[in-house]
């Protein structure tokens, strides 16, 4: 009988300690929005409280994002003749075959979407399915290659779509999503953190990319896909991957919504993209370039030179000087500057926080529209050519060679005079120039045309 009751008490005595101790434990407070059903049970090491469930729950941004994502196909038309009269006179029935696939963002109700360029460079029709298997033929109503993005248009109403978050905001380690349709998969999602910011990934383009860097699984059928933050918000499209085999290995990226809104902007109001600069050259700070510069700080941009005319001149900026920040942007490198001003509008003005004597100071930039550019075949860069200096050449059209950036031509003293034709083509301006150098091929040779004081022209093919 005793042994009962002492058995009795010892089980009261334990339901009172386990209500003590641990039922009262839940009233601890928890932060807000954390979803958490279950008390926390603390250790004895001390450690700060976690749980599964507070893990991000993705299921709301990613049941509006699939809808807003579409597949994307490449299709090319062409006549298949049947006999030799139909091969020799172009003829015989038409026919049609999908040339690749990718992913697209719907980004107003009314169809216009944004994809790669890559995914429907050279189609005949690009055909749109959206995630509910209604099919549409899209309208290409803008191309920006050296961007990699293009806009689309198809003929639909209320359709769901996706609001652009602001990546400048990114914080690496942040959560993301990445919705697309990799092998042909339709509507997946996966999910990885921010790895890095501001990524170059061609170092021939040196500060010409700014990419966002994620490990989220991206395939091929993903390019132009949707990369949004636990809010559903747009915060990147995405582009590439970095892989031996072809598939995901851990390195995907995509270009920021910033950056991705200002060109689609461009497209849709000017029908080519418009580029801001400061008008600044130089060099990425590091410990080595730091020390050969007899400088104090190893992070941010070596202003080497100024263009004349440029904001950046006006501004007062000078050689020797290190860019650290832009309107509160940090710059560690040229990547950050350009990711950053390629946001912004020829004429805006930025505020520019700089280092001289090593001593800080800020200034305000008006942006300058990007009037120069580097054939990088040739290590040559050109600008457009004034009125006066196409008068004094005597030429009704070409580029001026703003610089001889390459040892190979230093002695041939090339600065200032004019190119009118490359690869054949007349070049009247900048742009002529980049689009010219864009359809060449790595291995091709480049025939350029010169054009000296006297109005003669000489030609040269190099190889």
């Amino acid at each position: 009988m005793g042994f009962f009751i002492v058995s009795i008490l010892a089980g009261s005595l334990t339901l009172l300690g386990y209500q003590f101790f641990f039922e009262n434990e839940t009233n601890f407070h928890l932060p807000e929005n954390t979803n958490l059903q279950t008390p926390i049970v603390p250790t004895s090491y001390n450690l700060s409280t976690t749980s599964e469930t507070e893990l991000p729950d993705f299921t709301l941004a990613a049941e509006n994002t699939v809808h807003a994502v579409v597949h994307v196909k490449n299709v090319s038309t062409a006549r298949v003749p049947r006999n030799i009269f139909e091969y020799h006179f172009g003829s015989g029935p038409e026919r049609k075959a999908v040339r690749g696939m990718g992913s697209g963002v719907i980004i107003s109700p009314d169809g216009l979407i944004v994809t790669n360029n890559h995914v429907i460079e050279g189609a005949t029709e690009v055909e749109i399915t959206l995630n509910n298997n209604e099919v549409y033929k899209a309208e290409v109503l803008g191309q920006a290659a050296e961007n990699d993005l293009a806009v689309l248009k198809i003929e639909a109403e209320n359709l769901e779509y996706l609001t652009f978050g602001d990546s400048n905001q990114l914080q690496l380690g942040e959560w993301v999503l990445a919705v697309g349709n990799p092998f042909n998969l339709t509507s997946t999602v996966t999910a990885g953190i921010v790895s890095a910011k501001a990524r170059n990934l061609d170092p021939r383009k040196a500060g010409m990319q700014s990419f966002i860097q994620t490990d989220a699984a991206v395939n091929p059928g993903n390019s132009g896909g949707a990369l949004v933050n636990k809010r559903g918000e747009l915060i990147g499209i995405n582009t590439a991957i970095t892989s031996q085999t072809g598939s995901f290995i851990g390195y995907s990226f995509a270009i920021p919504s910033n950056n991705a809104k200002k060109i689609i902007e461009d497209i849709m109001e000017f029908g080519s993209v418009r580029k801001a600069v400061l008008g600044v050259r130089g060099v990425d700070l590091d410990g080595k370039n730091a020390k050969e510069l007899n400088l104090d700080v190893t992070q941010g941009f070596y202003v080497g030179s100024v263009d004349e005319n440029s904001g950046a001149n006006e501004a007062g900026l000078k050689e020797g000087d290190i860019i650290t920040q832009i309107d509160q942007i940090k710059i560690r490198k040229f990547a950050d500057l350009t990711g950053y001003i390629s946001t912004k509008n020829p004429g805006e003005t930025v505020e520019v926080t700089y280092l001289r004597n090593n001593k800080q100071r800020e200034t305000l930039v008006e942006l300058s529209i990007f009037e120069v550019y580097k054939i990088e075949d040739l290590g040559i860069e050109v600008s457009n050519a004034s009125a006066s200096e196409l008068k004094e050449f005597k030429a009704e059209y070409g580029v001026r060679i703003n610089r001889v950036l390459s040892q190979r031509l230093a002695s041939e003293n090339l600065t200032g005079i004019l190119i009118t034709e490359i690869n054949d083509t007349p070049v009247k301006n900048v742009k002529d120039v980049e689009d010219v150098i864009s359809k060449k091929a790595f291995s091709d040779p480049l025939k350029v045309t010169f054009k000296g004081p006297s109005g003669k022209e000489k030609t040269y093919i190099f190889r």
